[in-house]
């Protein structure tokens, strides 16, 4: 093994060297040994040059077709175009200057080559720019000795960077290949023999230097047991070692701080919410230690339009560019971090309309933070506010209160005073360029305020209990109402003349309008007419209205109570259980800490589980609750006297829950009696982490680790392999089988015409049926126009009259034009009735009513049906334009049939080829009811290390041949073989070099990195 461990500088020298290990993270002959080629190429295959990626550096071979010389600059600059060409494709190289002599030499017609470089676009063809070329068709009297090396065999193109094309790294790894020989067998004759898997230096011999195909094949399956086998022990020994641990059993106390905090939430818990928390209290009821992985809403929604608003701490940031680990900011005014990121595909949009006049968009089941007149803030969904927004007066019924007002920082210098900055713009009139510059919006909050006073001492006047600014531009007006806003008052535009506005505002008592002259005292609530009994600066839900179909995407928000701000300061929710379980555990008469990566995000959990919990956390303290306890935070840089205190009442058990950093892993840190401990996903710590923890109770704690990521079942084997899982999950379990087909309409219209006889075939047996269109068809529902393909401006391009882009261009089928369609048609003589989110909320009803009595027997729908619809005499649904869904929201719909003793039937409808990637990802919904197996069709369109990089992990990932999305056979069967061979020899007495293996793994990183539990 040590000269696998030889530094790479030692065999290729310290030039080579570095580039390998600055962009290829190589360092060592045994680094270098396992960096594998992408792929192969052969003699006489040319690669396809028509799938070329935009931006990327790729490695092709191809025959040059044309050379040419061009002038430019008056004939005083040359540059030198080739053309190459593979049959499939051409793509042009370009070479300028001085730098054109020896390609021009070397690149004649009929030459082939391989050529390294990165893609680019110029008059709307791809090309690369000097390229690195390595010609293949020199005779050995051209002196190329490294290229006649290729003459017969494969040729392997390696993963590569702009420093180093991938034939240096072929030459790299011929000088390290001796060393192959020192490789060090993990695998058991025994598991060898079994699997007729090749000897492991056969196999790295093989992977780099194929005589043949099979010999890839035959290298790549023993490789990937290699990785699944040595990785699935590591786990099986932590498993092993847990369930031979005792730990206290902790068991729910009825009337306790659970039961007074469930009674005090805005909210119902949801059934699925209700599940998890019924299987983490069974685990905490057992005699050893819990040790689960709480996943988070797998394709539940709650999602907004890419475009929507996020506040962060430098402004708003669109939702589209959020993405794990950007910073946001919660109602309360703190900072939390963006810990998942989900893309949801187009989805139905609505607009939630406010008393002010600002508007917010999402999906139907997102969740919004809400009050009525005279009671507490629930939680409500779009959906459920749509069918209950007016009062039996007439009156909005909700209201949204303004979030905490923050200090911003949008990075930008602010030279000027603020407040002078204010009164230039509100002495300059209603001039339409008037803009509050962004520095000034995206600013603390005394300069926000500054900039709000000089504007209102310049152009503003007492109005009543408020004060309105006169005839602004409209770019100013809504840069006064933005700012007002952003302190957490409220400010209403009314059109008064030539584009111009009056802006009508009003603050809290804090934030003076004027600085010049005192004006009245402003009134809460009276900035627009809609006073609400004390209620502040709320602003009423005034109307919800339908906007179409858009790419939307949801995040998770790493803070206790997942709330993040949205557009015009409005507050947004998601759900939370670790602290109900926290609460249990504590009921037992135990603690529970939870861990938090960095300290402010400790804080912040604390202020959060103080501020929900509210007198429930203040036990033993003056106005607490009599079953309240105290929660207290612990973290490195705590004051002496306050850390004190902290420690004082973890060992004294005063502190029910704890909130920290690794400062509570310190030796000094006792506990009084620790018995849960809760990760989440940013956290995983390693195995010294969790001894040491173990020592700080009587009995080792039990163990929640929070994800929101959606995982495959091959990933929890692998990235989460010694925990058992829940899944926060909406879809009901226990359902009938569902049959699901693809009916291609266009290729087979006979199909199409089978499906309508299938549906009355069901309504025959005294069934139901529905049809559902991604489009209602009113003269209110313009229809979007061609998404965008997935190649972008190049695939747009190049396939611009492709079937795949006349299908997309169509406007989407709508549900009125096909309900008209289908009575007169294949459905004629059945009772058919239509169903969308523009109906009155009493038709609506009214026809869900006599649809789940029997009295109507199809229901064309839009995907309002998607979540909270259960008739189980439905049996059939056809999804029109099927394509055109997601994923998660093609299986929310399907879980519409088969709710009942009846099996379901699924038709996915869709017009698009049979070759196209839309084609391919419904054959793939079709052929599975598995919400993991779904989920793992999206993360297969990612990188493997958004999956086990650096972006979970913090280190390279150790599986650079088995793909955890693709190779579930093999890692299924490594995890049967490595639970066998631990539970025979634990300690790995008989197999040697399997140790070995097993230590390289785990080093300190990886322990880190695997060790999670």
């Amino acid at each position: 093994m040590a000269a696998l461990d030889e530094p790479l500088k030692k065999i290729l020298g310290g030039t080579t060297a570095k580039v390998l290990a600055e962009h290829l993270d190589l360092h060592t002959v045994g680094d270098l040994l396992h960096h594998y080629p992408r792929r192969y190429a052969e003699r006489g295959e040319l690669t396809r040059l028509a799938d070329l990626p935009l931006d990327e550096h790729v490695t092709v071979v191809a025959q040059v077709a044309d050379a040419r010389v061009l002038k430019f600059n008056g004939g005083r600059g040359q540059r030198l175009e080739v053309t190459l060409t593979d049959g499939s494709g051409r793509l042009r190289l370009v070479f300028f200057g001085k730098g054109i002599h020896k390609p021009h030499k070397d690149l004649l017609p009929g030459r082939r080559a391989m050529f390294a470089g990165k893609v680019s676009v110029f008059h709307h063809k791809l090309q690369l720019a000097h390229p690195e070329y390595e010609l293949l068709d020199r005779t050995a009297d051209d002196g190329a000795d490294a290229v006649s090396a290729f003459a017969n065999q494969l040729m392997p193109i390696y993963p590569a960077c702009q420093q180093m094309a991938s034939w240096k790294i072929a030459k790299a790894v011929d000088a390290v290949l001796p060393s192959a020989q020192d490789a060090v067998d993990p695998l058991p004759e025994a598991l060898r023999d079994g699997r007729a898997l090749v000897p492991l230096t056969e196999a790295l011999l093989k992977i780099h230097r194929p005589a043949t195909k099979a010999d890839i094949a035959d290298a790549r399956s023993r490789l990937k047991w290699d990785e699944a086998f040595v990785l699935q022990v590591a786990l099986a020994r932590r498993r092993r070692a847990e369930t031979q641990l005792p730990a206290v059993a902790r068991r729910l106390v009825k009337d306790g701080l659970l039961d007074a905090f469930d009674a005090k939430l805005p909210f119902t818990l949801t059934d699925g919410q209700q599940k998890v928390s019924r299987e983490i209290f069974d685990d905490l009821a057992t005699e050893h230690p819990m040790h689960r992985l709480l996943q988070g809403e797998v394709g539940s929604g709650k999602a907004q339009p890419l475009d929507a608003l996020v506040l962060t701490p430098r402004g708003f940031r669109p939702m589209g560019e959020m993405s794990v680990g950007t910073e946001v900011v919660v109602p309360s005014g703190d900072l939390a971090v963006v810990d998942g990121v989900f893309p949801q595909g187009e989805r139905e949009v609505w607009r939630l309309v406010l008393s002010d006049g600002s508007t917010v968009e999402c999906d139907d089941e997102h969740l919004w933070i809400v009050g009525a007149r005279g009671t507490g803030e629930r939680v409500l969904t779009t959906r459920a506010l749509r069918g209950d927004l007016l009062g039996a007066d007439g009156r909005p019924r909700w209201s949204i209160a303004p979030a905490a007002p923050v200090d911003l920082d949008g990075g930008e210098a602010r030279p000027l005073d603020p407040y002078e900055v204010g009164r230039a713009l509100g002495d300059g009139g209603a001039r339409p360029a008037d803009r509050v510059p962004d520095a000034y919006r995206n600013a603390p909050l005394k300069d926000r305020l500054a900039v709000v006073q000089g504007l209102m001492d310049a152009g503003g006047q007492p109005a009543g209990g408020a004060a309105v600014y006169r005839a602004a531009a409209a770019p100013l007006a809504g840069d006064l109402a933005w700012l007002v806003r952003s302190l957490g008052g409220r400010a209403r535009l009314g059109p008064v003349r030539d584009g111009a506005y009056d802006v009508l505002v009003a603050l809290p008592d804090a934030y003076p309008l004027f600085r010049d002259r005192a004006p009245e005292r402003a009134v809460p609530g009276a900035s627009d007419g809609h006073p609400e009994d004390g209620a502040g600066f709320r602003r009423t839900i005034e109307a919800i209205e339908y906007v179409g179909r858009k790419p939307v995407q949801c995040i998770s928000v790493a803070h206790p109570d997942h709330a993040y701000v949205t557009d015009h300061f409005t507050v947004t929710h998601n759900t939370m259980v670790a602290l109900r379980a926290m609460l249990g555990v504590v009921d037992s008469g135990g603690q529970a800490a939870m861990l938090a990566p960095t300290e402010v995000l400790a804080q912040q959990h604390h202020r959060s589980i103080t501020e929900m919990m509210g007198e429930l956390a203040e036990g033993g303290m003056l106005g607490g609750a009599e079953r309240g306890t105290k929660v207290v935070l612990l973290t490195g840089s705590m004051g002496a006297a306050a850390r004190r205190q902290a420690l004082l009442d973890l060992v004294t058990g005063e502190a029910g829950i704890v909130v920290g950093t690794h400062a509570l892993i310190e030796d000094k840190v006792q506990f009084h009696d620790l018995g849960l401990v809760v990760v989440d996903e940013q956290h995983r710590f390693g195995v010294e982490q969790r001894d040491a923890l173990r020592g700080k109770g009587k009995q080792p704690p039990h163990l929640l680790v929070m994800t929101a990521t959606p995982i495959p079942r091959t990933v929890a084997m692998t990235v989460f392999g010694d925990l058992e899982t829940s899944v926060l999950d909406q879809l009901p379990a226990g359902r009938s089988p569902i049959a699901s087909h693809v009916v291609p309409a266009k290729d087979k219209p006979h199909f199409l015409a089978r499906a309508w006889e299938r549906v009355r075939e069901e309504v025959a047996a005294g069934h139901q049926g529905y049809v559902v269109c991604p489009r209602i068809g009113d003269e209110e529902d313009t229809p979007k126009g061609a998404k965008k393909g997935a190649s972008g401006s190049k695939g747009a391009a190049a396939k611009a009259s492709s079937p795949e882009d006349v299908a997309e261009k169509r406007p989407p089928l709508a549900v009125l034009d096909i309900a008209d369609q289908l009575t007169t048609g294949p459905l004629d003589g059945l009772r058919v009735a239509v169903l969308h989110g523009r109906m009155a909320p009493d038709d609506k009803d009214d026809v869900m009513r006599r649809f789940a009595a029997g009295e109507l027997d199809v229901l064309v729908a839009t995907t309002v049906i998607e979540v909270g619809v259960n008739v189980p005499n439905a049996t059939a649904m056809v999804i029109m334009d099927a394509d055109r869904f997601g994923v998660s929201q093609l299986h929310q719909l399907r879980g519409r049939v088969g709710r009942g003793a009846a099996p379901g039937l699924c038709l996915l409808v869709s017009e698009m080829p049979e070759a196209s990637p839309a084609r391919a990802r419904l054959a793939a919904v079709a052929g599975t009811l598995d919400g993991f197996e779904l989920s793992r069709i999206d993360l297969e369109q990612r990188r493997e290390g958004d999956v086990l990089g650096q972006a979970q992990s913090g280190v390279r990932s150790s599986l650079r041949m088995l793909a955890v999305i693709d190779d579930e056979e093999v890692i299924a069967a490594a995890r049967d073989e490595a639970t066998e061979l631990v539970a025979a020899d634990p300690e790995l007495a008989g197999y040697p070099e399997l140790r070995i293996a097993l230590s390289a793994l785990l080093d300190d990183e990886r322990e880190q990195y695997l060790d999670k539990g």
